[in-house]
């Protein structure tokens, strides 16, 4: 209940809020590397443009992005190791992307992980729906943890946390359950112009989508009006090496950079109208 004062207001401070608080504590500890760069865009984003232009549907930017992140990580699992014991790695086969939906959730909006299956096996068509039905349902099955954990008062969830916490981090199925195997956030959708984020890193591997900015580029020898999005890719090092991480950094700017995916949703979209 909000409660309104002379100089002030007080507001509900949310129980899913809250939870969150304590579980980023959490991921302090972890010792990430951190690259910074832009990537052109513009292949893309005129793709998007043109296929809202033709057929009225807006494709997710972010679909796309997920596409390209679980299709480059299939290529290379290493980079979504997860440490089982002190002598053996786990390098999963499903790519399982964790990513921020931003929710009202009791008058409030509030962002809540969820995670896109498996997603180096669906299409940038099957994502984005995968995304907009999440955005839409209710938060219990939009996030699969509440179901589990919801229900806790926050003084038990607070114990029992630590507790999880060491589970999560000795049991990499623990971790793909309830984490996901790599994650991305999209803050750059939230503001306009290009600029990188530092993620708060719960993963092996971390996207960051930044802003995007036009600026000059050279293509063909010509200097033209380009769209560079801000990505930052966060790496364990304890579990990535700087040049294992170099060349999935390379490749998948390449996947992005080529519009990877998009020219088959649109092929997806004509299958599936009627006649």
């Amino acid at each position: 209940m909000k409660k309104k004062y002379h100089d002030y207001e007080i507001v509900p401070y949310s129980k899913l809020r809250r939870a969150l608080g304590l579980t980023l504590r959490s991921v302090r500890r972890k010792s990430m590397i951190h690259g910074l760069l832009e990537v052109d865009v513009t292949k893309a984003r005129a793709f998007l443009r043109d296929h809202q232009a033709k057929t009225g549907e807006s494709l997710s930017f972010t679909a796309f992005m997920i596409t390209c992140l679980a299709h480059a990580v299939d290529e290379q699992k290493s980079v979504q190791a997860y440490r089982k014991g002190s002598k053996h790695l786990v390098l999963f086969d499903e790519v399982d992307v964790a990513t921020m939906i931003e929710r009202e959730i009791a008058g409030h909006k509030q962002p809540i992980v969820y995670i896109i299956r498996a997603a180096n096996t669906k299409t940038v068509r099957e994502i984005h729906q995968e995304i907009r039905a999440a955005q839409v349902n209710v938060v219990e099955q939009a996030w699969e943890g509440l179901r589990d954990f919801g229900w806790l008062p926050l003084v038990v969830f607070r114990v029992l946390w630590p507790l999880f916490w060491w589970l999560k981090g000795r049991s990499p199925r623990v971790q793909k359950k309830y984490g996901g195997t790599v994650g991305v956030s999209a803050v750059g959708m939230f503001g306009k112009g290009g600029g990188w984020g530092i993620p708060v890193d719960d993963h092996t591997l971390d996207l960051t989508l930044g802003g995007i900015a036009e600026k000059p580029g050279v293509i063909d020898g010509q200097i033209a009006i380009r769209e560079y999005l801000c990505i930052t890719l966060s790496f364990n090092h304890e579990l990535s090496d700087g040049a294992p991480a170099a060349r999935f950094t390379e490749r998948l700017k390449e996947l992005i950079e080529s519009g990877y995916g998009l020219y088959e949703s649109e092929v997806e979209h004509v299958g599936s109208l009627p006649g």
